[in-house]
């Protein structure tokens, strides 16, 4: 259904490496991409999800508004790594009046922070179903009625940095998402078969998340620390480069000599494989949870799933098909405004943004 045009939101995905933008027309032809780039975020300005150069952020998106002409100021971002946390978790069968009581003494199991430091949220996904095995928790037993809860928290004092910068930077926040949700609401549209099981591997600047998806419903989620910046930071230790010299180095824009090119192939090599175990150490886990759940698909999107080798790689590992997120796939956009190659070369960084682009006002 088509979203009224004064509902519609631009979606900002603010990294830490670069701020992405996306912006669709939901109109009577489909999704239409009317804008899409990018801008650099200088190094150290985003931590952690944490904004800790207000003044260099809310400019870069400022000058990424004016660069795509961009006049809609109401946008959806979102909020990753270590400020989200979003579990499913399975509570018996209740009405409304109690639910918001259970919710917060269940947060208090799972939130590795003071309960008064986060904003809580919450979404039934299930209301009347039976547990399944995988779901059981303390206290329940398999087949007993049950309520399936997303439970989502957010940590305040990275809220109010994400409310601050987007009032810095003379925008309107519309809605405030998590990545991993983003991302998949990106994979419903573009992957062949969105209805099944699959895993969302995406690899940033400083961030590794995993989001295992069965039935178009999100069954674990996980980020680690680990992110294309180990690569750069060894490469910058390694050779005595500065930051830029050395991304360059890391992505293929500078000529090296043979024990150059042999001394970044280990260093890629090294990290690409810590990636890797991480994965299969939460589908090992995932695996032992739902046994009777088969996962059909891994899809790459950030930046660093693009590293040399690591698609390949982690399907030789996994024994799973891995394919690249391709969000522009089922858009679309005109060949004057857009150059294909580029939208295919951007596709894996552009899932989070495309994801935030797809909501609109009101939504929750």
């Amino acid at each position: 259904m088509p979203i009224p045009k004064k509902n519609q939101l631009v979606g900002l995905d603010i990294g830490s490496h670069s701020i992405k933008l996306a912006e669709i027309d939901h109109g009577k032809r489909g999704r239409l991409l009317r804008s899409f780039g990018l801008v650099p975020v200088p190094p150290g300005a985003i931590a952690e999800g944490s904004i800790k150069d207000m003044e260099a952020v809310a400019s870069a998106i400022k000058s990424l508004y004016k660069n795509l002409r961009v006049r809609n100021k109401n946008v959806a971002v979102s909020l990753t790594g270590y400020a989200l946390i979003a579990k499913r978790i399975a509570l018996e069968k209740m009405d409304e009046t109690e639910m918001e009581k259970a919710i917060q003494e269940e947060a208090e199991k799972y939130i590795p922070y003071d309960i008064d430091e986060v904003n809580l949220d919450f979404a039934v996904l299930n209301a009347g179903g039976e547990i399944e095995e995988g779901s059981v928790q303390e206290g329940q037993a398999a087949g007993s009625k049950k309520m399936d809860v997303l439970l989502v928290a957010a940590k305040k004092d990275i809220v109010e940095e994400h409310v601050e910068l987007i009032r810095a930077a003379n925008l309107n926040l519309g809605v405030l998402d998590a990545d991993v949700f983003a991302l998949q609401n990106a994979a419903e549209i573009s992957i062949d078969r969105p209805d099944g099981n699959y895993v969302i591997i995406t690899i940033g600047a400083g961030e590794l998340g995993i989001n295992v998806v069965y039935k178009g419903m999100s069954s674990f989620s996980r980020d680690s620390s680990y992110g294309g910046n180990q690569i750069t930071e060894t490469i910058v230790a390694e050779y005595g480069l500065d930051y830029t010299e050395a991304e360059r180095m890391k992505l293929g824009g500078v000529e090296l000599d043979d024990q150059k090119k042999e001394g970044l192939g280990k260093i890629v090599s090294h990290e690409v494989s810590a990636w890797v175990k991480e994965i299969k150490r939460a589908l090992d886990f995932v695996a032992a949870t739902y046994p009777d759940e088969e996962i059909n698909e891994i899809v790459l999107a950030g930046g660093s799933s693009r590293i040399e080798g690591f698609r390949p790689f982690l399907e030789q590992e996994t024994n799973i098909p891995v394919v690249f997120l391709n969000p522009f796939k089922n858009l679309v956009f005109s060949n004057k405004l857009f150059d294909l190659e580029y939208l295919e070369y951007m596709a894996p960084q552009a899932g989070v943004a495309v994801g935030l682009a797809l909501r609109s006002l009101g939504d929750k």
